[in-house]
């Protein structure tokens, strides 16, 4: 079977780990001796051991003179564990097959020169795009200093997530909703504003998959917060932050995440797309309309031309139960 195969079969590995392993990446790696699979892992929850460790571990003796895939470039610096490319040297792989280079400064090209340096073959850039979009809300972290946004709207037909006198629950059918917490336990954080915290007293947690990991909890408001359920193992840190949204996601960026799926409400939906940090739109309409006294899916954002407008190209659709669930990226 071919390289691409191979990594493939890592990328599904390092899928498992989106969303519990901030502020680390999601990493899959794959060992293949003579043939066979001796070894494979993925980055486990908060980040450690890396998924070059957990496959290694697996193989045991086996991985002396094996191929090892990896879905992003080992890491090359000293932190609470030893580099993995020195630890993949020091298991006698005999060649490296990875997907792309890590961008963080502190790797960046180190990790596959020491790999070299132990005279182990390198093979780079195998299935890079899928590797790319895999690692999209990392890169954001790294190269843009902030957690890549993706924002959820569940609306009517015509826009609206709520009647004129508030009533919400519920626009979408238990399958959207079901599919809504499946995303949010691929993210590390889910965010609302604090108009939504205290007229919804959100749990902004992930339920009905069992005893998961659960999200940072999130509300963007300057004021008080309503009494929100404490932190448990049900429910995720809560963090509250304020300002300019080009500020408080710097901020999150800092903190280590990587990956932020934001609820609303509509006025901080408007204010993150005029700030242009919306990467990732998800969208679940319901078959019913609620005409222009229903309170609108996003909030004002001062457009006199069409040309203004946040652009974003379709990417995935699909029928969720009677709801139709739309997923779109930053044009």
């Amino acid at each position: 079977m071919s390289d691409a195969h191979h990594m493939r079969h890592a990328l599904a590995l390092a899928r498992r780990g989106m969303g519990n392993t901030w502020p680390n990446p999601a990493v899959g790696c794959v060992i293949l001796r003579d043939g066979v699979v001796v070894g494979r892992g993925w980055t486990q929850p908060g980040g450690r051991p890396h998924a070059e460790v957990m496959a290694l571990t697996q193989a045991g003796p086996a991985a002396q003179g094996a191929t090892a895939y990896v879905t992003l470039e080992p890491c090359a610096h000293h932190g609470k564990t030893p580099p993995c490319a020195e630890a993949l040297a020091g298991a006698g792989i005999a060649r490296v097959v990875s997907a792309m280079t890590d961008p963080d400064p502190r790797v960046a090209g180190r990790g596959h020169a020491i790999l070299r340096a132990a005279g182990i073959e390198v093979t780079e850039g195998v299935c890079e795009a899928e590797a790319r979009e895999l690692q999209r809300c990392f890169l954001t972290r790294v190269v843009q200093g902030r957690p890549m946004l993706t924002l959820k709207l569940a609306s009517s037909f015509d826009g609206r997530i709520a009647t004129q006198s508030g009533e919400s629950q519920w626009i979408t059918g238990p399958e959207a909703r079901r599919h809504v917490h499946a995303l949010r336990l691929t993210h590390d954080a889910v965010m609302v504003g604090g108009g939504t915290a205290r007229a919804d007293r959100p749990a902004l947690n992930v339920r009905g998959f069992g005893a998961v990991r659960q999200p940072v909890r999130i509300v963007v408001s300057g004021g008080a917060l309503p009494d929100l359920p404490a932190e448990d193992a049900d429910h995720g840190p809560l963090w509250q932050v304020s300002g300019p949204p080009e500020a408080f996601m710097a901020e999150l960026g800092a903190r280590g995440l990587t990956r932020v799926f934001c609820e609303g409400g509509g006025e901080l939906a408007a204010s993150l797309l005029r700030a242009g940090l919306v990467d990732q739109l998800v969208g679940y309409t319901a078959g019913l309309a609620l005409g222009a006294e229903g309170r609108p899916a996003i909030g004002a954002l001062g457009l006199e031309h069409l040309a203004d407008a946040p652009r974003f190209r379709l990417v995935d659709t699909r029928r969720i139960g009677p709801d139709l669930m739309h997923r779109w990226l930053r044009a």
